[in-house]
């Protein structure tokens, strides 16, 4: 087991690429994505890892194609009136961070539903970034920071952190992406301030239980200084 992530981010990327290599709608590929989604929550229950988060649809997703857009929304309808039973009998905490107000009135009622259903969850928080974008999130802190009549010497890293939609969470500590892609995509910019990434070529409808333990052994692998030296004492 050795030293383990707390906060793992994953940003799944692929399910498009997948299903046109396969002559199949994009639709298809985040049906198939939707189900690794379950493998990879299950991993995470294995290891003993305290919070997931899934980056299912960014802000820019919206500029999407009408239908692909409905089939996400139903695609989230589904899982969750699907699992929410799943999610209470493992002891798993639902948490959902973005922009809610452009999400569809029944998608952020059955949002609202799991959410306290799952509250007392305490094996896992799994956390679904919905609508959402990492600058998007630290403007919405500022404002709402703003708002309260804060001045500006009262500003600091621990009030803006506790005003972004991940208050209570740990950092993240690795950030996932998968596709071949190497970038952040606007995901999780000030809570990955310091996260190690992994980055691999496999499409997220391929990323396997197996290869999710490979990028956390990876993980303990590293020597993670956060802008300090590391006393020779403790390099091996």
């Amino acid at each position: 087991m050795g030293r383990l992530p707390r906060h793992v981010g994953i940003i799944m990327d692929g399910n498009g690429r997948w299903a046109n290599l396969r002559g199949l709608p994009r639709v298809e590929g985040h049906r198939r994505g939707a189900e690794r989604t379950k493998d990879i929550i299950e991993a995470s229950l294995e290891l003993g890892i305290d919070v997931l988060t899934l980056y299912a649809f960014s802000v820019e997703n919206w500029q999407r194609p009408d239908e692909e857009v409905s089939t996400l929304m139903e695609l989230l309808k589904v899982y969750l009136s699907k699992e929410l039973f799943s999610l209470l009998n493992k002891g798993i905490r639902f948490r959902v961070i973005g922009d809610r107000s452009r999400l569809p009135q029944e998608v952020k009622e059955i949002i609202c539903e799991a959410e306290k259903y799952t509250e007392k969850g305490d094996r896992l928080t799994l956390v679904t970034a919905l609508s959402y974008g990492g600058r998007d999130e630290i403007v919405r802190a500022l404002k709402n920071i703003i708002s309260s009549g804060y001045k500006p010497e009262e500003v600091t890293e621990q009030l803006i952190d506790s005003n972004l939609d991940t208050s209570g969470l740990p950092p993240v500590d690795l950030i996932i992406r998968t596709s071949g892609e190497m970038r952040l995509s606007n995901f999780l910019l000030w809570q990955g301030a310091y996260a190690e990434l992994y980055f691999t070529e496999t499409l997220w409808p391929d990323f396997s239980k197996e290869e999710f333990f490979y990028a956390i052994q990876d993980f303990q692998r590293r020597e993670r200084r956060f802008g300090a030296i590391m006393p020779a004492s403790l390099k091996v």
